[in-house]
């Protein structure tokens, strides 16, 4: 293929964490039993007038803050007119002259395969609007359900500052990531609370945006990436055989990995916008803005950052313990309780660390446990964060193995009860006297005669025998942790079998 510098703008659509919907009393819930989601305010009755949920435009506020765009001094909104098959007024009522939020950012960094990705995308736009229902085509008939029509829906439109299909599908990840972290959205892209439509141009470096194409509803970070760069192969074939990229409507077929034609758009749809009657203009006052500023946390890529430089914890290590919030938020609770009880924070954070990402996730996915908090009780996983932190303490203070730490685990998952009574129950704390694993090096000693005595002999052979020596001393060790029930500190142990080796 030809050089070509490709443009891609994503517009993404997320359904807002409200309880009702976003102009009427309807449950904004996902599911349920086809059109019993429903009222004549969403069904568009006739003389029916549509009331804004404030909490919905609270939270699309929120995220457009956390995108660094501007909240105006007035925002409304307007109705978007053309034929709905799924919206039975024939409009939609959504926001066009004046977004709730204008001229923001992403900046977008992390790995995608081989290559690092890093990033600033600007967001042209914020807005709030209704979600239309759902359609269901089966044979000849299609089927319509309208519990999902008038849903509280933010569009978020980012200019064409991405260039290839890895770009946008990180985009993605991290725009998800940020609306979970606020708790605007839950981000699922396979309930359909997370959504895009991509437009995607290529053209000759330097002269400017191409042929446009949509990509519509493509409801997968993957389908993002792959249909976007599908597109950008098959428009680069059609410039290399002298031919015109067609400004359409496509659509992704996973089935295929392909774009099919949707419909074509010769040029820009007229909607004949006007300002919506029923609704009064929204003038956020100072309580209200002091409110969306309030609402703000700590976002993921600052998380990040402060992860490695506050706990030394490698990027990957922050990334992974940073992509949920309750992940996080217990993490950082778990370390602060560990020093409290003892530990170094330098000592306790990788331990914390590795724990969390291996064992507990282990024993999560084992128990089926709902996603992890740091203020979730026993009973909805039992290894709070402060039970956590007892294992780290002991385990950095020397008074608990790792094998013994990882039982505990277990042990507390199956009978929901603290770790200082599983571990005293089942004689678990490790042991550091001197005299205690010395008297057991000194029993191995006078069972494993022959062992000792190859070791010196392997010593004795300079370099060729190191190998062999160092082997014999770890059987060693491993006898006097047997001898002791997996209690002795490991390095005492293998302290004392060198003094035995040696002679001393």
């Amino acid at each position: 293929m030809g050089n070509y510098q490709s443009f891609i703008g994503l517009e993404v659509h997320i359904h807002l964490l409200t309880k009702t919907k976003v102009f009427c009393g309807c449950p904004s819930s996902f599911g349920g039993e086809p059109n019993t989601h429903v009222c004549p305010v969403c069904m568009g009755y006739p003389g029916v007038l549509p009331s804004l949920n404030r909490e919905a435009m609270r939270l699309g506020c929120m995220v457009a803050r956390a995108l660094d765009c501007t909240i105006p001094e007035a925002t409304w909104f307007e109705r978007k007119q053309y034929f709905y098959p799924d919206m039975t007024k024939n409009y939609q009522i959504s926001q066009f002259a004046s977004p709730l939020g204008q001229q923001g950012r992403l900046d977008v960094e992390g790995r995608s395969g081989e290559r690092m990705i890093k990033k600033r995308v600007r967001i042209k736009e914020c807005h709030l609007e209704e979600d239309a229902g759902k359609m269901i085509h089966t044979g000849t008939v299609s089927l319509l359900d309208y519990n999902r029509a008038g849903m509280a829906l933010l569009e978020i439109v980012t200019e064409p500052d991405m260039e290839t299909g890895e770009e946008a599908e990180l985009f993605i990840r991290q725009l998800r990531r940020l609306v979970r972290y606020l708790g605007a959205s839950d981000g699922s892209m396979e309930e359909g609370s997370l959504r895009a439509d991509a437009n995607v141009s290529i053209n000759t470096p330097g002269a400017g945006l191409g042929k446009k194409v949509e990509i519509k509803n493509l409801n997968s970070s993957r389908f993002v990436r792959l249909g976007l760069n599908y597109e950008i192969a098959r428009q680069g074939e059609l410039l290399d055989a002298g031919k015109t990229v067609t400004q359409e409507t496509r659509l992704w077929n996973e089935n295929r990995d392909q774009t099919e034609p949707m419909r074509q758009k010769e040029n820009a749809q007229d909607y004949r916008y006007f300002p919506e009657p029923d609704l009064p203009v929204f003038v956020p006052d100072a309580a209200f803005r002091n409110r969306v500023e309030a609402s703000l946390v700590e976002l993921p890529l600052v998380r990040i950052a402060r992860f490695q430089e506050t706990y030394g914890l490698a990027a990957e290590h922050a990334e992974i313990l940073c992509e949920e919030k309750g992940e996080a938020d217990y993490f950082e609770a778990a370390v602060a309780e560990a020093v409290r009880l003892g530990a170094a924070r330098e000592d306790a954070a990788p331990r914390t660390a590795k724990l969390l990402l291996s064992e507990i996730r282990r024993l999560m996915a084992k128990g089926a446990y709902a996603a992890l908090t740091a203020e979730a009780p026993p009973d909805r996983f039992p290894v709070t964060p402060g039970r956590l932190a007892v294992i780290v303490s002991l385990a950095a203070r020397g008074k608990l193995t790792g094998k013994n730490a990882k039982q505990c685990l277990e042990a507390i998952i199956a009978e929901n009860r603290e770790p200082l009574d599983i571990i005293a129950e089942r004689g678990w704390e490790q042991i550091t006297d001197l005299e205690t694993i010395g008297k057991a090096a000194r029993a191995v000693y006078a069972a494993e005669t022959d062992a000792f005595r190859a070791v010196r002999e392997a010593g004795a052979e300079g370099q060729s025998g190191e190998k062999r020596r160092r082997t014999l001393t770890a059987f060693l060790t491993g006898k006097v942790l047997a001898a002791t029930g997996g209690r002795a500190d490991p390095e005492i142990a293998a302290r004392k079998i060198e003094e035995l080796i040696a002679g001393v």
